[in-house]
């Protein structure tokens, strides 16, 4: 869906992973070893995986099926950069309890893990992980993507291919427990995170052969993941399968019958592997998916507010065919990307307004958690959509306007939350978006004008894509 970043920075093989100058010796004398005997390079690494990690927060209550709405990091985040800049988003995350905070466990910011088997390297993993925890965060990780070794490359840690098309293939069959046990490990690691998605999007399984995704090689290794997970401690939470609920134009040889709507039909081939998926399941704690608003055309219908009616059908699709299983939405678009993956074309209250909808939508549906994919950058001035500045210099780190939004959006709206049906003046209910609870209401101006708007007995002006947030 998104550009996630995978260019060479996140190759990071750091010889501070290793404690002293006699383990920097130990571990050059077992490259030269490995290369004079032909085999793999594994500097930098350790054996020790699954050795809990750092010091992982105070253990709470029973972990629920939930946790709210947050971010997902990406290639930058604000664990790196300059020291005030990283303070100043540890902070701005820290308010109001903290968000919700997803990691990938390869790519996206994060090394390879095991760059030969049973030889890992934790270190960029290990500091998402400390400043997750240090900005008071809900740590949920994505078990994606898997070492070369896995997936018919070469191991070692010089070997690692960081390319879009190796990141995003799959492991091959014969090493689904292998990816099973890695999961377990990084399980082992990080103890106080209770919550895990298996795999991104379906990448890699594909099946081009019978022209469909091949579910029930997805089923077999999450099936395996999840035993694996629950085998460590039964509290964790796991879910999938992290379909991308793709819609398309519906004349579209491949559109649904069943789901559809004015923006769109589904793409029959992703309900298929949904219902395989969730036939087939060893067990769930909650279900994942992810999409945007528009098609795979681009198209926005019938625009670009009314488009996100496809999220809160798609939540209640998935919410009937799974029985109530608590819905996250692991990454949702609402702005199509350019040919460069970028989302710049509009200007931030747009971007914000649409994004307020959006969320509005999957909540209406029935979600009731979701990640905001942060399009963090490493540097400059401008970061269309990102959370806050880039952190590359001391003043970076600030918050922008989506910050405001998701943030405020996980404090008054979190799990459980109890909605309420506001009343909306007739002539105003084709401008604005709603979400009310009897505390807080939120309400966006669809139009690119100012309105005066009644909502629930109150009458005020809304400028242009406003976001107004009333307080009951």
């Amino acid at each position: 869906m998104a550009r996630h970043g995978w260019d060479s920075d996140t190759r990071r093989w750091r010889l501070t992973a290793l404690l002293g100058v006699g383990a920097a010796v130990l571990a050059l004398a077992v490259t030269l070893f490995g290369t004079l005997s032909g085999g793999p390079s594994t500097a930098g690494t350790t054996r020790d995986g699954d050795k809990v990690h750092g010091t992982p927060a105070s253990p709470g209550a029973t972990p629920e099926p939930y946790v709210g709405w947050g971010f997902t990091h990406t290639q930058y985040s604000g664990d790196e950069g300059a020291g005030a800049a990283t303070e100043r988003v540890k902070k701005l995350l820290g308010q109001d309890d903290g968000l919700a905070q997803n990691q990938a466990i390869m790519g996206w910011g994060a090394d390879n893990p095991e760059p030969v088997e049973g030889h890992y390297d934790f270190g960029a993993l290990d500091r998402r992980v400390d400043f997750i925890r240090a900005s008071g965060g809900t740590p949920v990780i994505t078990l994606c993507c898997s070492p070369d070794w896995m997936k018919g490359g070469k191991p070692g840690t010089d070997h690692t291919n960081w390319s879009q098309a190796a990141l995003e293939t799959a492991p091959t069959r014969g090493h689904y427990q292998d990816f099973a046990d890695l999961a377990a490990t990084v399980a082992r690691r990080y103890p106080d995170v209770k919550h895990f998605i298996v795999w991104n999007e379906f990448k890699g399984f594909w099946n081009d052969a019978k022209s469909r995704w091949d579910y029930e090689g997805y089923t077999t290794m999450y099936n395996l993941v999840y035993r694996a997970l629950k085998k460590v401690d039964k509290d964790i939470m796991v879910g999938g399968p992290y379909l991308v609920m793709d819609s398309v134009d519906p004349r579209d040889p491949n559109a649904s019958g069943a789901l559809k709507g004015p923006w769109g039909a589904m793409d029959r081939r992703v309900l298929d592997a949904f219902a395989y998926w969730n036939a087939h399941r060893a067990g769930a704690d909650f279900t994942v998916v992810d999409g945007s608003s528009y098609t795979n055309d681009d198209d926005l219908l019938p625009d670009e507010f009314a488009a996100t009616d496809k999220l809160t059908a798609v939540s209640a699709w998935v919410r009937r065919q799974t029985h109530g299983l608590p819905l996250w939405w692991a990454e949702y678009y609402v702005e199509p990307a350019d040919g460069n993956d970028d989302r710049k074309g509009w200007t931030e209250p747009h971007r914000v307004a649409v994004q307020a909808a959006g969320m509005i939508a999957m909540v209406k549906g029935g979600a009731g958690s979701g990640f905001y994919w942060n399009p963090e950058e490493k540097t400059g001035s401008g970061c269309a959509g990102c959370l806050w500045t880039p952190t590359d210099s001391a003043g970076g780190g600030t918050a922008l306007p989506m910050f405001g939004l998701v943030s405020r959006f996980a404090q008054a709206f979190p799990p459980g939350a109890r909605y309420e049906t506001v009343r909306v003046a007739p002539d105003d209910v084709p401008n604005v978006r709603v979400l009310a609870t009897a505390r807080t209401v939120l309400v966006v101006n669809t139009l690119n004008r100012t309105i005066s708007a009644q909502v629930d007995g109150k009458r005020f002006d809304m400028g242009p894509y406003e976001v107004k947030w009333l307080d009951r």
